[in-house]
């Protein structure tokens, strides 16, 4: 039997990659599930990306769209073989 924390505590057995030191001209895409209004957010984050900072944002369906799709190794090819130096991941994925 194996009794599960309520309170959501989760190890972190892996860390985050690591982060730039600068957007100045990088490339980043997106990938989302496409859920939980991501279809409002993600157009204002891109945009937001591309007044602030001299980057080249992907158009947001650049790579497969939803949830069985972000973790499929094929996505992670994708994305390795686009060229991008970050990925902003939404909604609630």
């Amino acid at each position: 039997m194996e009794f599960v924390n309520p309170t959501g505590g989760t190890e972190i057995i892996q860390s985050h990659a690591e982060r730039l030191d600068t957007l100045e001209g990088k490339t980043i895409g997106f990938l989302t599930n496409d859920e939980w209004q991501a279809f409002r957010t993600l157009p204002l984050i891109k945009e937001a990306l591309e007044d602030q900072f001299n980057v080249k944002v992907l158009p947001l369906k650049t790579f497969p769209v939803g949830n069985n799709n972000i973790a499929a190794i094929e996505t992670t090819q994708l994305v390795l073989e686009s060229g991008v130096d970050a990925v902003v991941l939404g909604n609630a994925a």
